[in-house]
């Protein structure tokens, strides 16, 4: 059987397994990602992890700033693929680029659909404190992540298991599931299922005040969105990292310090702060950030 004469477009780490699993399963012909962006103190130009990864693989790439372009859908269109894969692209496609390869486009989406469609869903199903997500193969179409479903695989979300350990497994499993997707595919054993609009929820882009710490909710809502963003949510100044839900009897916001272990009141229930980070200043374990810092009353509000 012939290989499938693929284009890939993916953009972070998440797709970088997606995109290794086909180099020996299928003929890449093309890779496509975002152009390369500033980042660190320095706002030095820095190829995404697709792009570094295609080119280690002797892989042609493009970065459109916009994939809709006529010309750049002229440029795929000639490339003739029989499928287009995408992977946390961070573009959409438009109709055009969906109607070109014989096979259509294939997303990877990292939920099990309909729930949790759109840009984070990862954090999301964390943030909700969901039990189980996973991934969906889907036949790509205009809407967003509203294609037919084909293959899913469902990965349990531990307690405590917080967002890089969660987006590890699923980039993991995903790959794994393209690959008996394609394999189905080529073999006529794909059977489509529409999505059914009723029970599916969107999982938004996450937004700078979407961390931020409202100590009057419970315990365990605070938590998982700690455990959802990872380093990206914060109360007053401060980044909170990782938490541990706890018995102690506190009012909200209210602080209490035994053994070298900092503890934090909520609307219902407590918890214990682990890892910590000031301004300015690298991510501690609590008791290394108790030992050079002072937590008095207004800990929370004081600038």
């Amino acid at each position: 059987m012939d290989k499938l004469k693929v284009i890939f477009m993916g953009t972070p780490e998440f797709a970088v397994p997606s995109l290794a699993a086909l180099i020996d399963k299928t003929e890449i012909i093309c890779v496509v990602t975002q152009p390369d962006r500033p980042k660190g103190r320095g706002h030095k130009l820095q190829p995404p992890p697709v792009k570094i990864f295609a080119e280690e693989n002797n892989l042609r790439v493009i970065q459109p700033l916009k994939v809709k372009a006529p010309e750049v859908v002229e440029e795929i269109a000639a490339l003739k693929p029989d499928l287009i894969i995408v992977v946390a692209f961070g573009q959409i496609l438009s109709q055009k680029i969906l109607d070109i390869p014989r096979f259509g486009c294939i997303n990877v989406h990292a939920s099990l659909l309909p729930k949790y469609r759109g840009a984070a869903p990862i954090e999301w199903a964390i943030i909700n404190g969901e039990k189980v997500t996973g991934v969906t193969t889907m036949q790509m179409n205009a809407g967003l992540d509203t294609g037919d479903m084909l293959l899913k695989s469902e990965v349990k979300i531990p307690d405590e298991m917080i967002l890089p350990e969660l987006r590890e497994r699923l980039m993991t499993v995903g790959a794994d599931l393209l690959l008996k997707t394609l394999y189905k595919l080529q073999n006529g054993g794909l059977q489509p299922i529409k999505q059914d609009d009723s029970l599916s929820c969107y999982a938004p882009l996450i937004k700078k005040d979407t961390g931020l710490i409202d100590w009057k909710k419970p315990a365990r809502e605070i938590h998982n969105m700690i455990r959802g963003l990872y380093g990206s949510a914060r109360s007053g100044k401060f980044k909170i990292w990782r938490t541990r839900l706890t018995e102690e009897n506190l009012s909200p916001a209210e602080i209490k310090i035994v053994d070298g272990k900092f503890f934090v009141g909520t609307g219902e229930g407590s918890l214990e702060i682990l890892e910590i980070q000031a301004p300015n200043s690298k991510k501690l374990n609590a008791a290394d950030f108790l030992r050079g810092n002072k937590v008095g009353e207004n800990f929370w509000t004081n600038e």
